[in-house]
């Protein structure tokens, strides 16, 4: 044991009010990790989220990245919106998406519209990997390849989506691979 039994949250601590900021960048956040490492040898390595975690909770304003300030503040949109256990699931999913995409656009919020994308292009690859799965139920491989092109059509163009699934979904081809489906209401 050492002879300064301070904790690494006291050690951040007591390092930041050294450096007397009240606002924290990444690249502070990195300065005052590489300090913690030179102060303090083994005892002061961390990693800058850790950091930054200490930080806010001590009540500093930690200033992150557009990306992660709007999961930050639009977390509970963001939050349990990727369903596709059925086409209908897929449907809503999209659904949602496009709400929050043109609300985000509305209002100029460009890390939380590309936040949506990231989420829908998930959707995607997460789809289509089900799809390719010999492990699952053929029916269901079937469907999981349907709505990954959903989510392929919908990024290329989400004005048109809705129009073309509604043609899409009248189609022989996919009533007979699917039946009829009906959006929840």
């Amino acid at each position: 044991m050492t002879d300064d039994p301070k904790t690494k949250k006291a050690l951040i601590v007591e390092t930041a009010r050294e450096l007397g900021l009240q606002t924290w960048s990444s690249a502070e956040i990195d300065q005052l990790r590489r300090r913690l490492i030179a102060e303090h040898g083994e005892a002061g390595k961390t990693g800058n989220e850790y950091i930054a975690d200490v930080l806010k909770s001590a009540g500093w304003k930690v200033q992150t990245t557009e990306r992660e300030e709007a999961e930050d503040r639009f977390e509970e949109e963001f939050e349990d919106i990727l369903h596709f256990k059925t086409l209908q699931d897929a449907e809503v999913s999209l659904t949602r998406l496009d709400e929050l995409l043109r609300r985000f656009q509305a209002h100029e919020e460009k890390a939380a519209v590309e936040r949506v994308l990231e989420i829908a292009r998930l959707g995607k690859r997460r789809a289509e990997m089900i799809s390719l799965n010999r492990k699952v139920e053929a029916r269901k491989r079937e469907e999981k390849k349907e709505i990954g092109e959903w989510f392929r059509i919908w990024l290329e163009n989400p004005d048109a989506f809705f129009d073309w699934l509604e043609v899409r979904k009248s189609t022989p081809d996919f009533r007979d691979k699917f039946g009829e489906i009906e959006a929840e209401e």
